[in-house]
């Protein structure tokens, strides 16, 4: 079985839901790897603030490395955010993906460059070209951006959905829709639907009992880290603080 197909069976059991961490350097991926997990899916927000880059701004020359290091550091499979594909013909981006290692990735319905959703037929066949360039051998996961640009019905999420599943897509990603609609999407689509872990939100095991075949977290593990390794420096600032007293004290 090769890794892509590894992945995709994963999606449908045992053991749902499928919980893939996020990894924004390699060092990070090796973590998830060495507790267990049997994939993971970068976070394109959180490999971009790993390079000092703002979400969406990251070149794709620098994303498609620092998927590429992450992959050697593991050896399971690694699904790659991607965003909108970066303007590349689906050729290059299958080919980029390959060559960095990547067996799936999301690709999102967001027009970058004007922030407003795609239109839904074009997406749809964006994603066929894709799938046609790869075959079997990429995982791909539409991203259904609708309720993320203020498109509450669920319906448009399903319409799309629908497209993107005859377009060949393994799994959809109604980015941000309400937990309780999650069934109901997977079930209407009648893909596995892949469900995002908010701060203020259910978790993994939760989510998927709420539908969802698949959970990912965007750049909230890349954020807990950070809030952690503010807690380390604020430590040592206030250690180095007491020392500096100390010896001020001590010369007067």
């Amino acid at each position: 079985m090769t890794a892509a197909a590894a992945l995709r069976a994963l999606h449908h059991g045992p053991g749902l839901p499928l919980v893939l961490p996020g990894p924004w350097d390699a060092a990070g991926a090796k973590v998830f790897a060495d507790a267990g997990f049997p994939a993971l899916a970068t976070p394109s927000a959180g490999v971009a603030a790993s390079l000092g880059y703002e979400d969406g701004r990251t070149p794709p020359d620098e994303m498609f490395a620092a998927i590429a290091r992450i992959v050697r550091a593991v050896d399971i499979p690694v699904s790659a955010d991607v965003e909108a594909g970066y303007g590349l013909s689906a050729k290059e981006l299958v080919g980029r993906l390959a060559e960095a290692g990547a067996v799936g990735c999301n690709l999102e319905d967001t027009d970058h460059a004007t922030g407003a959703l795609r239109d839904a037929q074009e997406q749809a066949e964006w994603l066929a070209r894709v799938r046609a360039e790869a075959g079997g051998e990429l995982v791909i996961n539409a991203r259904i951006d609708t309720y993320l640009r203020g498109v509450a019905d669920p319906a448009e999420a399903v319409r799309r959905g629908r497209m993107y599943a005859a377009a060949g897509a393994d799994c959809v990603y109604p980015i941000t829709a309400p937990p309780e609609q999650l069934a109901y999407l997977a079930g209407a689509i009648g893909l596995p639907v892949n469900a995002v872990v908010l701060p203020d939100g259910p978790g993994p095991r939760a989510l998927g009992d709420l539908g969802a075949a698949r959970v990912t977290f965007g750049p909230g593990l890349q954020h807990r880290a950070m809030a952690a390794l503010a807690g380390i420096a604020q430590g040592l600032r206030e250690e180095l603080g007491t020392q500096e007293q100390g010896t001020q004290e001590q010369r007067g």
